[in-house]
Formats: structure tokens, sequence, C-alpha cells
């Protein structure tokens, strides 16, 4: 009896025995040597209570804030012997609310800071294993992993050497695949890191698209703008409409706005019958209407339309509309009344029949 009520509370790890300990049961799970059912299961719960241990150092418990120094350190002997590959290879061994939680400790170690570094570590270990990424990218086509796969994915993308790495390669070109999937739950989050990926590093991704101008706006018009799922094409605008009023892409969205056929896109899905639709292209509508350098094609076509134009625009409205809406919508008429045809060859009448066939009805 003595000996119950005097005995030892084992000794916590600390954050580098914590690591270490769970960098040896990975590479145990990894390499699949465990040749008994029981002790291989023993090992797996051991290491979903080291992750979940893992875990409260790094995020807390219960209403107590993180130690700092403990985070350091848990952070920097993680990312010292490659314990993040050898974990992103086992998720698809753990359990979903291991894996979980082991998804939550990648995304926190994404953001720790080493006082003595001069960048975040996470970064300093990605651009030294940027294969990793390519194993993360291709998870979209497993629908086990995906999901988790893409969270990890988009939280490595806050790194500027992630996001240009992906952008070069021929990841940018799949998520346009992924973005179609059948099943909504893989779509959905590709278009998440889709997202992410265009619209974290304004400077990385602005020379990106003036330098693969054609083909990326190729696509993105015919996979996703005219994709035949709703969700995909009102995504799809919204994402277009940020990408072109963000400054850094002024000489993308100019050579976007100069191009009939994307106008003509534009002005068919004006006449969508999703509202959310509708708003996103006449967010990006407006940008052609102002365009103070339209070229002579644009120019004669918007003449063209301009009576029905016009009398589509005054009976455009919204249950609800700002001042801002209701601002921009008078400037984007004044813009059409205003016009003047240029009678260039490549005009109204050379396109009548076309003209005919988009005019807003």
């Amino acid at each position: 009896m003595k000996g119950l009520l005097f005995k030892s509370k084992p000794r916590r790890k600390s954050p580098e025995e914590l690591v270490r300990h769970v960098r040896d049961l990975l590479i145990s799970v990894h390499r699949n040597t465990e040749t008994r059912e029981r002790k291989r299961q023993e090992k797996l719960s051991e290491l979903a209570k080291l992750i979940m241990e893992m875990k409260t150092v790094l995020y807390g418990v219960d209403h107590s804030e993180p130690v700092s120094e403990a985070c350091a350190r848990l952070t920097q002997e993680f990312f010292k012997d490659d314990t993040f590959r050898l974990l992103v290879f086992c998720l698809t061994k753990l359990d979903l609310g291991t894996r979980q939680d082991a998804v939550h400790v990648l995304a926190n170690l994404q953001k720790q800071q080493i006082k003595s570094r001069a960048t975040l570590i996470a970064s300093d270990y990605l651009e030294q294993n940027l294969d990793l990424l390519d194993t993360l990218v291709k998870g979209y086509e497993d629908p086990d992993l995906a999901l988790c796969y893409g969270t990890i994915l988009r939280d490595c993308i806050r790194h500027q050497v992630v996001a240009k790495y992906i952008l070069d390669s021929q990841h940018t070109r799949k998520l346009f695949d992924y973005i179609q999937e059948p099943n909504f739950g893989i779509a959905s989050d590709a278009a998440a890191t889709f997202k992410e990926l265009l619209t974290r590093h304004r400077s990385t991704v602005a020379e990106f698209l003036s330098r693969n101008y054609d083909w990326f706006f190729g696509e993105y018009n015919s996979k996703l703008m005219g994709s035949s799922n709703y969700i995909t094409r009102w995504h799809a605008a919204k994402l277009l409409v940020q990408l072109l009023i963000n400054s850094a892409n002024w000489s993308v969205m100019v050579r976007y706005v100069s191009s009939l056929e994307n106008m003509k896109m534009v002005m068919n899905l004006l006449r969508e019958s999703s509202k959310n639709i509708r708003l996103e292209a006449f967010n990006l509508f407006k940008l052609f209407a102002s365009n103070p350098n339209k070229p002579p094609e644009i120019v004669n076509v918007l003449v063209a339309n301009r009576t029905k134009l016009l009398q589509f625009f005054g009976d455009f409205r919204f249950d609800k509309e700002d001042e801002q809406f209701i601002a921009d919508k008078a400037s984007v008429v004044e813009a059409i009344s205003t016009l003047e045809s240029l009678n260039r060859p490549y005009g109204a009448l050379h396109n009548c029949k076309n003209i005919n066939r988009l005019c807003l009805v």
C-alpha cells in the first residue's frame, strides 16, 4: 500500500525525446517490419498517443498557451532527420483521428519561427526537399488521402519557395484536372489549393502569369469558366476577379480585357441563371468597359450591342445592392453610352452574325 501511495509519476519526455520516439515508430511503421499484428497495433497505438502529445506541445491544452521554448525545440528536432517526410509517407497507415492530429501538427510546424534563424525552419527544409511536394500534389489521386494531403499542401504553399516550385512545374496543369474531379470533396479541396497558390505570393504569381499567359488562361477559360459545373464556374469567375484587380497583375489584366474572345465569354456569363455567377461576371465585364484603351474589335462589338446592353443593365439588379455596385453599374452604362464606333474592318459588321448570337436579350 505504501509503495502505491508514493509511486512516482513517469517522467514527461522532452520535446527532443518526443520527436525521436515518434521518428523511431514511424521508421518501423514505414518499413512494415513487424510481422505480429498485435505488436504492430501496439506501435500504432503508441504512435497515436505521441502525435497527440506533440499536438499538445504546439497548441497548448485546455486554456494553457503553448510554451514557445518547447515549440522551438520540438520544431528543430522535427526537421533535423526527415521526420516530416516519414510522417507524410505514413499517413495512410494511421487511423482517421490520428491522421487529423498529424495534419494539425504539420500545419503548426509551417509557421514556427526559430529566433536564431532568418527564415522559417520549415521553409528551409522544404527548399531542400521539394520532391515532397510531388507526393502531396499527387495525393489528389488517392481518395483516402486527398483531403489530408491537400490541407498539408496549402500550409506548405505559405512558403514562397514552395509556391514557385509548384507554379513552375506540371503540377499547376494537374490542378486544373483535379478541380474537375467527379468527387465533390476532392474537387473543392483542389480548388482551395489552386486559389491559395494564385493569391498567396503576389510577385511570384504575377511573374508566372506573365510568362505563361497563353496556356494558363486557355486552360482557365475552357476548363473552369466553361465548366458544366455551376460551383466550378462561380468559383472560377470569383477567383479571376481577384487576380485581375490585383495591382501586381496589372499587365495581365490589361492583356486579358483586350481580348474579344474573353469579353464574349463574360457576356455569356452575364446571362447565367445563377445570381452569384452573374455578379462575378459583372465584376469582370466592368473591367472591359472601363478599359481606356479598348481594341477596335471590342469597341465595335459594344457599340453594335449598345441598345441591348443598356437595356440589360437597366434591368440588372440584385436583392441587396450596395453603393459600390450602384456606382459601378452607372459607370459601365456611361462607358457604353459614350462609345463611338471606330469603323475598322474587324468590326461590328464583319461579325454581325456572331454578335447577334451573343447579344444580351
